[in-house]
């Protein structure tokens, strides 16, 4: 007993049985998410309108949950409807049937042409799925397919969910499922077969309606109607009786050179093959009972040609060739290309041999000799073929990239002002400006920062493209490139303008590549109004004189817009020791200008004055107040403004820095006060503000002794500010008129800036510069071919594309990414335009003429672009079906037989149907007017009591797809568990 009594003696050991097993924990999960969706309680909704399921938006969301280490997505999949309408739907009944089993008998959505398969299988509008996570084997084992089924059925059961939830099981790809949907005393078992033939027995509607029904087991006698729904698909894949309507471009023209300005003055458009691979036409038999129709292997009353519904959809071809895409994305990829123009051509070794052995008397007579050439036009041999033979001497013409008769098209394109007479010349003015610039396409170019649509910025970007497409690639490129800078310094050095560019300062709206060539014409015309300076005399002042607008109210409105304008001149007060002045015919002239510039009172000779500034007089005398030839203000590319822009912000804040920035910025204002002081003699600085800015000086009447009225003035407040830089610059300024002035704007230095950044340019750069106007054009081109289709989809992409290339192409590096983006987006638009184009074609809609039953042959196409399956009004005996009759008829004829006069034409209205009925049948002794369905679907439904005959009458269903290589039953069997 006390051996018993020990309680060392004593072992327990206690079992848990309430810890939870992992598949108690995967139940309790699915539960839980049932629960978060609020998937529980009853499902009903409103009755499924006609087509909703295809035009709805349905929506889906998705967790993960672990079966021990096996992980699953279960994923909610839900046709979205109106709140509104749920919120005002009446509650359903206590034991009312789910609205899963509800949508079995739905006949109003049979065939929806996008869906979620399980949704053309089954017609449910909500249901939840779980799958195998991503990189998880498939459920094969029929041990653990009815694990995962039971977990479903007690999740169910638990939460009181009335949605439906499938199972995926074996191979994904095969998209074999299982699932329940329950209900109060009822139940819905998702099952379905899968096999790779269809069984002979079973390959018509007589051995499909055998199976229904002994699968359902009905104890009734007789069977309730079955209601059937029958769906034939035909495929049209040869088209060779409808010929491609894009015309090839002519490449043996291109590559023989026989191009002119039409050519490379548009871009390419259309696809090379037909962008249409295939036309399905779906034959429809929506409600039929059995008896009604027969189809057996022996006969079948399912002739295409009788079914009451036709619809259509086309496959696109995949990744269709486009003229019009492959020249952007081939232009797009020299972005990416790192070499330079002698990296790719070669140095120009004979070149600096020659240039080493040539002789010094030459180049000094080079620098003297005058000019000889026209100041008006240059002829083909003097412009074209001078400004290339210096880089061919050294280049044979069988290694040069472009052919010559090739380069001669291009120069000529751009540069047409070489062969032009003067009198054509201005003629060809006058046609230019008649282009109209208000118009929203020509002002494209300031949204996407490129060029005018008649610049030469704009045909030079058309030609490399074409030339690196075309004329081989990168290396064409860079031969073009070069021979359009040689002709640049040829033209600056002959001042002659450059054809094709806007007068004016640089307009920075455009690309830089565009200011910088609106920069050098800008050097041209400096050279040139100086050259005509120095032949019409130092008593001449045209050519570089600046009539100054509204000067009556002052050459600026204030001192503000004075201190606006200083910063295009900022770098004449650099210490630089290279100075420029203007060069005077006559030097005796220079003795008239006393040495000390005329600080003394001595009475100096008025010069360079424009004309009296209306009545003013000066305030020391009674000489009228002249207004001065001024010079220019110096024009300047976005670039140098951001140069400039660094170079004061280093300045720094201090009072040292800031008078510094302010004396870079007063140059053209020293220029204009020793110009006003040449042209008014004893002037002071009242006078020069009443003239420069008049705001800047007050003027008040006031009482003298006599007591009589006078007005009196002075300078404003912030004009006598000790240290004021307009009294400092006045001080500092000397009499000296624009001639003798030192320039603001060196253009000899400019334009040798530009003509350097002209040389150095990469292929690469050259197309970051010019994609702008590439993508231009483009955008040009694709509205001109839309608004001949009118298409309203590629209309709003393009206004989505223009809006997000101007963002993208205003960054001064943009992502080459987002670029790619971009062209892929109008290769997507070319290809509908040629989808539309070709369907049209097919359709009697390219030629022209006007049927009565166009407009509905045309909306019938239109349809075909934006809606993914078309019904076709009044079937196989409309317009439309018509035609499809006859093009499927073509295409068996032509498969028969090689004989191509047997062919019907598809438009021809008059041939009537081809065949008979019994001609139209297989095996009658005739050319059948359809090839065999390449898919059949058969929907069979009725609604019996299962499992005896006092149970509820429920739904049943079953889903058949036939194929070649393919056979599918998903079957919906409902049964009364009540009393079961």
């Amino acid at each position: 007993m006390a051996a018993d009594s020990d309680p060392e003696s004593e072992v327990f050991e206690i079992t848990d049985f309430t810890t939870a097993s992992e598949w108690e924990r995967f139940v309790t999960r699915v539960e839980e998410v049932l629960n978060d969706w609020k998937l529980i309680g009853s499902s009903g909704g409103r009755p499924l309108e006609k087509g909703e399921y295809s035009a709805g938006t349905w929506e889906e969301k998705t967790q993960d949950i672990n079966f021990a280490d096996f992980k699953f997505s279960i994923t909610h999949h839900y046709l979205k409807q109106d709140s509104a309408e749920n919120d005002g739907k009446e509650e359903p009944e206590e034991d009312a049937v789910p609205g899963a089993m509800q949508d079995l008998l739905c006949m109003n959505n049979d065939f929806p042409p996008r869906a979620h398969c399980l949704v053309r299988w089954y017609g449910v509008r909500e249901f939840v799925v779980i799958s195998p996570g991503t990189n998880c084997e498939a459920i094969i084992s029929e041990s653990k397919c009815n694990l995962l089924l039971s977990s479903v059925s007690i999740s169910l059961a638990n939460t009181g969910c009335q949605v439906p939830v499938f199972v995926q099981i074996q191979q994904k790809w095969r998209r074999m499922y299982a699932g329940e949907c329950q209900g109060p005393g009822v139940r819905t078992d998702f099952e379905m077969v899968h096999l790779r033939k269809v069984p002979s027995q079973y390959n018509h509607l007589s051995g499909l309606l055998d199976i229904f029904k002994s699968k359902i087991g009905c104890p009734l006698t007789p069977l309730p109607p079955i209601s059937i729904a029958i769906r034939f698909t035909y495929v049209l894949q040869d088209w060779q009786q409808c010929s491609w309507p894009q015309q090839p471009p002519d490449f043996d023209a291109l590559l023989a050179g026989e191009v002119g300005g039409v050519e490379f003055g548009k871009l390419p458009f259309g696809a090379c093959e037909d962008p249409i691979s295939e036309l399905h036409l779906a034959t429809t038999w929506p409600q039929l009972t059995e008896g009604i129709v027969v189809d057996n292997d022996v006969y079948s009353d399912l002739d295409p040609l009788q079914a009451p519904h036709w619809s259509v959809r086309v496959r696109k071809a995949d990744n269709p060739q486009c003229l019009l895409g492959d020249f952007l994305m081939e232009f797009f990829k020299l972005c990416c290309r790192k070499e330079t123009t002698e990296d790719i051509l070669g140095k120009n070794s004979l070149e600096e041999e020659g240039k080493e052995n040539s002789d010094i008397s030459q180049a000094l007579s080079k620098l003297t000799e005058p000019s000889t050439v026209p100041m008006s036009r240059l002829s083909v041999s003097n412009m074209v073929h001078s400004a290339r033979k210096r880089i061919r001497r050294h280049r044979r013409v069988d290694e040069s990239p472009l052919s010559n008769d090739v380069l001669n098209s291009i120069l000529l394109y751009l540069f047409p002002d070489a062969t032009e007479r003067p009198s054509e010349a201005s003629d060809s003015k006058a046609t230019e400006s008649k282009v109209d610039k208000e118009t929203e396409d020509y002002k494209l170019y300031n949204q996407l920062k490129s060029a005018p649509s008649d610049s030469l910025t704009y045909r030079l970007a058309l030609c490399l493209c074409m030339v690196n497409f075309y004329h081989g690639g990168v290396r064409g490129v860079a031969h073009l490139w070069q021979e359009f800078v040689l002709e640049m310094r040829y033209r600056w050095e002959n001042n002659h303008l450059v054809y094709g560019l806007a007068s004016g300062p640089p307009d920075l709206r455009c690309c830089l590549l565009h200011q910088k060539l609106q920069m050098l014409n800008c050097c041209i015309e400096r050279k040139r109004s100086r050259d005509e300076l120095r032949k019409g005399g130092a008593g001449t002042e045209t050519g570089r004189e600046r009539k100054v607008s509204g000067c009556e109210n002052g050459r600026l409105g204030s001192a503000e817009g004075a201190e606006a304008s200083f910063g295009k001149s900022w770098d004449s007060w650099s210490d630089s020791e290279d100075e420029f002045f203007e060069c005077l015919s006559d030097t005796e002239e220079l003795k008239e200008a006393p040495p000390d510039g005329g600080k003394t009172g001595a009475k100096l000779k008025p010069e360079g004055r424009l004309h009296p500034h209306g009545k003013l007089t000066l305030l020391n005398s009674s000489e009228p107040l002249y207004i001065p030839v001024t010079q220019e203000p110096a024009p300047m590319t976005e670039d140098l403004l951001e140069e400039q822009s660094e170079v004061l912000a280093k300045l720094g804040t201090s009072a040292e820095g800031a008078h510094l920035r302010a004396r870079m910025q007063s140059a053209c204002l020293l220029s204009d006060m020793e110009s006003f002081k040449a042209a008014n003699p004893g002037c002071s600085l009242e006078d020069f503000v009443r003239w420069y800015s008049p705001r800047d000086y007050v003027e008040e009447e006031v009482t003298d002794e006599n007591g009589e009225t006078v007005v009196k003035g002075d300078l404003s407040a912030r004009m006598k500010i000790p240290g004021n830089m307009w009294v400092e610059a006045w001080e500092t300024a000397k009499a000296t008129p624009v001639r003798r002035q030192r320039r603001l704007f060196d253009d000899t230095k400019e334009a040798e800036k530009v003509l350097h950044y002209l040389a150095v340019q990469k292929p690469a750069d050259l197309t970051q510069h010019l994609l702008p106007c590439v993508l231009q054009a483009a955008v040009l081109k694709m509205k001109d071919e839309e608004s001949s289709e009118d298409i309203p989809s590629v209309r709003k992409a393009v206004q989505q594309v223009v809006s997000h290339s101007s963002k993208l192409l205003r960054h001064p590096n943009p992502d080459n990414k987002k670029l790619e983006d971009v062209i892929n987006q109008l290769m997507e638009m070319e290809a509908v335009v040629a989808r539309a184009r070709s369907l049209k074609a097919k359709f009697g809609l390219g030629k022209g003429e006007r049927g009565d039953d166009t407009e509905d042959l045309e909306r019938f196409v239109s349809s075909l672009l934006e809606e993914p399956e078309v019904m076709v009004i009044g079937a196989g005996r409309g317009p439309a079906g018509s035609i499809i009759h006859k093009l499927f008829v073509n295409a068996q004829r032509l498969a028969d037989s090689t004989d191509e006069t047997a062919l019907l034409s598809p438009l021809d209205e008059d041939s009537g149907r081809a065949g008979t009925a019994e001609d139209r049948r297989p095996g009658a002794g005739g050319v059948p007017d359809f090839p065999p369905p390449a898919g059949r679907e058969i929907l069979l439904r009725t609604c019996v009591p299962r499992p005896a005959p006092y149970s509820k009458a429920l739904p049943q269903r079953l889903f058949c797809v036939l194929m070649r290589d393919d056979f599918r039953l998903a079957g919906a069997f409902s049964s009364d568990t009540s009393f079961f």
